[in-house]
C-alpha cells in the first residue's frame, strides 16, 4: 500500500524507508536493467563501436533532460516541506509552475540541440569511426527527451506525496516498453542504430503517459490553471534547489566530456567501449544504493518540514547503514564476477581483456559511498541549497575531474580507472565531515517541534 504524505511524519522510520526504498529500488532497478539490455543488444546486434556511440548520446540526452530532473526534486524537497507544514496551497503552485518551467526549457534545450547536432556530437566524444552511428542516434533519441524531462520532474513529485509505488510503475514501464522495441526495431526490422533511437523515444513517451495519467486520476495535487502561473518567489526557490541536481548532471556532462576524449587519445574507440560497459554496469549495480537514497529524500524533507529533527536524525543513520551493507554486497559480486558481466556486452577480446580490472577498480570503493549521497540528499531534503550543492559537486566536480586530467598522463589508460576510487574516498571523507557537524548541530540540539 502506498504512503500517504501525512504518514510520512507519523510511521516508523524504518518501515517508511522501507516503503519508500523498495518501490525506489525496483524502479531504478527496471530502468538500469533497460539501459544495461539496450547495451547488450546494440553490442551483440550492432557492434561494440555502437556502444561507444551510445555512451557518447546518452550523457547529452541525459543533460538535457537533467532539468525536468533538476525542477523535480528541487520542487519535490518544496512540496514535501510543504505539506509537511500543512501548506497544500504551495505545494500545488510550486507542481503548477515545475510543469512550466521544465516544459519550457526542455523544448528550448532540444531546438538548440537539434541546430548545433554535429558540434555537440564532437564535443562530448563523438570522435574517429564512434561519429556516424552516433550521428544516427542522436537525432530521434532527442525528440523523446521534453517527454523524459517531464517523466523525471513528475516522478520526483509523485514520491514527494508519499506514492513511491506509482513511480516504481512509472520507471517499469517505459524499460520493459524499450525492450521489447528494441527487439522488434534492431532485430526483427534490422533498422539498426536507428531502430535503437526510436525504441528510446517511445519509450520516453510511454513513462509520460502514464504520469500524466497518475496526475489526472490518483495524485493529491489536483493543480488549476492558475498553478501554472509562474511566481517570482517559487521559481527562485525550486531553480536555487534544482540547480544542485543540475549542476551535478552538467559536471557529470563535463566529466563524460573529458573521459571520452582522453579515453580516445589513450586507447582508441575500443577504450571508449570499455567506459560505456563500466557505466552501464555503474547504473545497473547500484540500483538498490540509489533506491535508498530515493526513499531518503522524502521522509527527511517531510519530517525536517514538520520539525521532527529527531526523526531526520534517524533515516539519515537507518539509511546509511542500509546502503553501506547493500554497496558492500555489490562490491563482492563485482570482484569475483566481473569476467563473465564483460561477456555478456560484447566479444571483441580487446574490450574482454581490459574491461574486467578497470571495472573493479571503478567499484573498489563502493562500501563507502552510502555516506557521501545520503549525506548530499539530506542537504537538499532540509532545503540547504548551498551544502548540497557544494557536497553534490564533491566527487566528480572537485576531485574526479582534476585526477582524470592528470592521472593517466604518468599512469595511461590505468590512471583513468584508479580516479574513481581515490575520488570517492576523497568524496566520502568531506561529506561525512559536513553531515557530521549538520547532525551535531542542528539535529541533535534541536527539540522537535520547536
Amino acid at each position: 500500500m502506498a504512503v500517504s504524505s501525512a504518514e510520512l511524519g507519523n510511521l516508523p522510520i524504518k518501515k517508511l524507508l522501507i516503503k519508500q526504498s523498495v518501490p525506489a529500488s525496483i524502479g531504478i532497478l527496471f530502468m538500469s536493467i533497460n539501459i544495461l539490455v539496450d547495451t547488450i543488444f546494440v553490442g551483440q546486434w550492432i557492434g561494440s563501436l555502437a556502444i561507444a556511440a551510445v555512451s557518447v548520446v546518452l550523457p547529452i540526452t541525459f543533460l538535457i533532460s537533467s532539468l525536468g530532473m533538476a525542477l523535480g526534486i528541487g520542487g519535490s524537497s518544496i512540496i514535501s516541506r510543504a505539506l509537511g507544514a500543512k501548506d497544500k496551497e504551495k505545494a500545488l503552485h510550486t507542481f503548477g509552475n515545475q510543469i512550466m518551467m521544465t516544459l519550457g526549457l526542455a523544448i528550448i534545450a532540444v531546438v538548440l540541440g537539434l541546430f548545433f547536432s554535429d558540434e555537440v556530437l564532437l564535443l562530448f566524444g563523438a570522435n574517429g569511426a564512434i561519429k556516424a552511428p552516433a550521428q544516427e542516434f542522436f537525432i530521434p533519441v532527442l525528440y523523446g527527451v521534453p517527454f523524459l524531462a517531464l517523466c523525471m520532474a513528475g516522478n520526483t513529485v509523485i514520491r514527494a506525496e508519499g506514492k513511491p509505488r506509482f513511480a516504481m510503475i512509472a520507471m517499469i514501464i517505459p524499460a520493459l516498453g524499450n525492450i521489447i522495441l528494441d527487439i522488434i526495431f534492431i532485430k526483427v526490422l534490422n533498422l539498426g542504430m536507428f531502430g535503437a533511437a526510436l525504441a528510446t523515444s517511445f519509450s520516453y513517451f510511454m513513462c509520460f503517459a502514464f504520469i500524466f495519467w497518475f496526475f489526472l486520476f490518483k495524485s493529491e495535487l489536483r493543480i488549476h490553471l492558475k498553478h501554472l502561473l509562474l511566481d517570482a518567489k517559487i521559481v527562485s526557490e525550486i531553480t536555487s534547489l534544482g540547480f544542485v541536481t543540475f549542476a551535478r548532471q552538467g559536471v557529470v556532462a563535463i566529466l563524460s566530456i573529458i573521459l571520452n576524449h582522453i579515453l580516445f587519445i589513450h586507447g582508441g574507440e575500443h577504450s571508449v567501449a570499455v567506459y560505456g560497459i563500466i557505466s552501464r554496469m555503474l547504473m545497473f549495480a547500484l540500483f538498490p544504493i540509489l533506491g535508498v537514497t530515493q526513499g531518503f529524500l522524502p521522509v527527511a524533507g517531510y519530517n525536517y518540514g514538520a520539525r521532527q529533527y529527531g526523526r531526520v536524525s534517524e533515516s539519515i543513520s537507518t539509511s546509511i547503514k542500509w546502503a553501506a551493507f547493500l554497496a558492500t554486497l555489490i562490491f563482492i559480486v563485482i570482484l569475483i564476477f566481473a569476467e563473465p558481466i564483460v561477456t555478456v556486452f560484447t566479444n571483441d577480446p580487446r574490450i574482454i581483456a581490459e574491461t574486467p580490472s578497470a571495472l573493479r577498480w571503478v567499484f573498489a570503493a563502493s562500501p563507502i559511498i552510502a555516506i557521501q549521497l545520503i549525506g548530499a540528499a539530506y542537504f537538499q531534503a532540509a532545503g540547504k541549497a548551498g551544502p548540497a550543492l557544494l557536497l553534490t559537486l564533491t566527487k566528480q566536480g572537485f576531485f574526479l575531474i582534476p585526477l582524470v586530467l592528470i592521472l593517466p598522463n604518468y599512469l595511461g589508460i590505468f590512471g583513468v580507472w584508479i580516479s574513481f576510487p581515490i575520488a570517492d574516498l576523497l568524496a566520502t571523507t568531506v561529506t561525512g565531515f559536513f553531515l557530521k557537524r549538520e547532525m551535531n548541530l542542528k539535529l541533535v540540539t534541536t527539540e522537535d517541534g520547536i
